[in-house]
């Protein structure tokens, strides 16, 4: 036999393997996957995570199975879904962090992914990064880290930049961490801050409603509420001629004015890494936490001419995409 021939076998072994104890159950390996958000609004996400699986050997529907569930933005969602899958039996919960509360309480015995966490340790997801203890693991975004160079961009966007406002979801810990990360950031650099909190979709339009006058920058924390709804968000911001700054290229599609953050598409192609390993027998526990390794600058120009913006040639010069 032929070396390439023996490395091709034992590679296909290698997957057949935890195929073939499934097999004799009666069932692929199945992968309970929720959505936090709608189907649209994590359509490329899924796609980079179902990809990454493809390329390991985990093909949909032949050698694994997927099960979608969507929260469509309502945490509420979160518990029932995941009291679904344990019902399902599937092998391995992915979700992102918002989700992974709600799943623990539900079960400590399923493995869980979550593909996006804005500080794990910092909100107890996990016992440490490097041996994260019990069924969580999964890669952080390093969200608050992020808060000071997405202000350095919009001081160099807007240099008259006084006043700006703050939305985060309060029912989510993450974005309360963040939120007050963003607010010490601001002081720091001597601007004025208004908070708004929200807790569920409807509080989004009198959020805007009570905005004082002067008001120059939407600075908005991510959750699923605020993913589920940023069309709205923008639309309202465009209204009010407001920049806006995200974490994630995803909220420029409706209209938002600039993002700079971890690339989430990669960070689910990872979490797949992730599925590959526990569907192979790894444990959680063991896995460490990853960091993102791909962070990108995205601006809207269409945005930017919406609200009669100039963006500096300079910050162009550094974007990684501009949108036009």
């Amino acid at each position: 036999m032929r070396r390439r021939e023996l490395i091709t076998l034992i590679g296909g072994a290698a997957v057949a393997w935890p195929l073939a104890a499934n097999a004799q159950q009666g069932k692929l390996p199945t992968i309970g996957f929720l959505g936090a958000s709608a189907p649209a609004a994590w359509s490329h996400w899924t796609a980079a995570f179902v990809q990454r699986l493809r390329e390991l050997g985990w093909i949909e529907g032949r050698t694994v199975a997927i099960e979608y569930r969507w929260a469509e933005g309502r945490s509420e969602r979160y518990t029932e879904i995941a009291a679904e899958f344990v019902r399902l039996k599937v092998d391995v919960i992915v979700t992102v962090a918002s989700a992974v509360v709600a799943a623990k309480q539900v079960t400590s015995v399923i493995p869980i992914v979550f593909a996006v966490a804005v500080d794990p340790l910092a909100t107890g997801l996990v016992e440490s990064l490097a041996r994260p203890g019990g069924n969580v693991t999964g890669l952080s975004i390093q969200s608050t880290e992020l808060v000071g160079k997405r202000f350095e961009l919009l001081r160099e966007v807007l240099p008259g930049l006084r006043r700006l406002a703050i939305m985060a979801n309060i029912g989510y810990p993450a974005a309360v961490l963040e939120m007050g990360e963003a607010q010490a950031a601001a002081r720091k650099l001597g601007l004025d801050v208004d908070v708004f909190e929200i807790r569920r979709a409807e509080d989004i339009v009198p959020a805007f409603g009570a905005f004082k006058s002067g008001v120059q920058v939407l600075y908005v924390c991510p959750d699923a509420l605020v993913n589920a709804n940023h069309a709205r968000i923008n639309i309202l911001a465009l209204g009010a001629r407001l920049l806006t700054i995200y974490p994630d290229r995803t909220f420029l599609q409706s209209g938002g004015l600039m993002s700079y953050g971890p690339n989430n598409a990669d960070l689910f192609r990872r979490a797949g890494d992730y599925v590959d390993k526990i569907l192979r027998g790894a444990k959680p526990a063991d896995l460490p936490v990853e960091q993102p390794t791909k962070f990108e600058l995205v601006i809207n120009l269409i945005a930017a001419k919406a609200i009669g913006l100039d963006v500096p040639a300079t910050v162009l010069a550094r974007a990684n995409e501009v949108i036009e």
